[in-house]
């Protein structure tokens, strides 16, 4: 039966981090994973680009039941690490905004990084197979795969991702086996997704699609600064995706359709230099033209805007900076980027990310409950993760027997 200092159960971002680092004192470490490549949703990220990290990453970009527990694999696995690596292999990359470092050509750059650091650690790749059963062993875990093969390993690391995007094969089988394992699993639900409305405010929405304009969206004592863009099933954009996180069911969302703009001095400058222009018409000097007009019959605007007293164009400004709505859900874990939740952190080790409960088992990347914003900082954290994992399974020295 071939035993392995480590088998690393998926091939995603933290997986083949984490082989690399495993590997890289000549311990024997598989990967296997389902899908017929690795790294699909590498390949897939940032429009093909590969959003791969932010120069900002840092814990307050995380969303977790304990915020402290990504600070250790942060601080010490950083994105500055991650971006020698990719220059050490010559990759071309440029920042976008708000620091997010995309590839210059394809994302197919950085999952053939990671397959040459795999390679040079000394790993294997197994696609196309999955564990069938796992049970664990006085010393170690017996897996049985999915071809009917059996091994055995000393160590195994659960980087089966979250249930984000089930066409590409994503299961919540991560999250079975730290159940089977005793870990406890926070509620999971859809990360960084679109926001759906009811008919009644869809009848109006449903035009606009396609529309995107510069919002500030919050919930709560939360919020962001960045696109919105207008679709025919609700709200999508950056601005939503991120606020999309901090959402629960029942809950309103705020839009500021003028950030970092006082509408009330621009609406009175205008009636001062163009009173006898239609109030409407100014809105759409101040937004896009269907997004105004639809604004301009919301709130009734009709006249010249000469005929607007300050107490009016307070009232038409306040409709622009808060504009309340309430989601009626989001599009799901189909076109979620994320999974929010996961493995409850309280049950790992923050520095190793092994499991305080069963030795030589370790949770990284997105099946554990740590969640980053839109921008690169899921990458991070699988970087981060899969690093602290994989030191720490070759500091143990273990080798299979050949």
């Amino acid at each position: 039966m071939p035993h392995y200092a480590s088998v690393i159960l998926g091939a995603g971002a933290a997986g083949l981090m984490c082989a690399a680092h495993a590997a890289a004192r000549g311990g024997r470490v598989l990967v296997i994973d389902h899908a017929k490549a690795a790294g699909e949703k590498i390949r897939i990220s940032g429009g093909g680009r590969c959003n791969f990290t932010n120069l900002h990453a840092g814990p307050e970009n995380f969303i977790s039941a304990n915020p402290h527990f990504a600070k250790s694999a942060l601080a010490r696995y950083t994105q500055w690490d991650f971006i020698d690596l990719v220059a050490r292999h010559g990759i071309a990359y440029h920042e976008k905004t708000l620091g997010q470092l995309f590839c210059d050509t394809s994302a197919k750059d950085i999952v053939r990084m990671l397959l040459d650091e795999l390679t040079a650690a000394g790993a294997h790749l197994l696609l196309q197979t999955s564990a069938a059963q796992i049970d664990k062993r006085d010393s170690g875990f017996a897996v049985t795969l999915s071809t009917g093969a059996q091994i055995t390993c000393d160590t195994l690391v659960v980087a089966t991702g979250g249930k984000s995007i089930p066409k590409m094969g994503a299961t919540g089988f991560g999250y079975q086996l730290a159940a089977q394992f005793g870990h406890a699993v926070t509620e999971t639900r859809p990360g960084l997704v679109p926001l759906t409305f009811g008919a009644d405010v869809m009848d109006g929405l449903k035009p606009l699609a396609g529309v995107a304009t510069p919002a500030r969206v919050s919930c709560g004592m939360t919020r962001f600064d960045e696109a919105l863009l207008f679709t025919h099933r609700g709200l999508s954009g950056p601005a939503i995706l991120q606020i999309s996180s901090y959402w629960r069911e029942g809950q309103m969302i705020e839009v500021d359709l003028l950030p970092g703009q006082d509408g009330f001095a621009l609406l009175r400058d205008r009636r001062a230099t163009a009173g006898r222009k239609n109030a409407a018409t100014v809105l759409g000097e101040l937004l896009p033209a269907r997004l105004a007009a639809y604004l301009a019959e919301r709130i009734g605007l009709t006249g010249n805007l000469a005929d607007y007293s300050d107490e009016k164009l307070t009232q038409v400004a306040q409709a622009l900076h808060r504009w309340t709505l309430r989601p009626s859900g989001s599009e799901g874990y189909r076109t979620a980027e994320v999974t929010l939740g996961g493995v409850d952190t309280d049950t790992l080790n923050a520095r190793t990310m092994e499991s305080k409960s069963v030795p030589g088992l370790y949770f990284i990347g997105e099946v554990v409950d740590v969640t980053g914003w839109l921008g690169g900082y899921n990458f991070q954290w699988a970087w981060s993760s899969g690093w602290a994992a994989g030191t720490a399974i070759a500091a143990r020295g273990e080798r299979g027997p050949g």
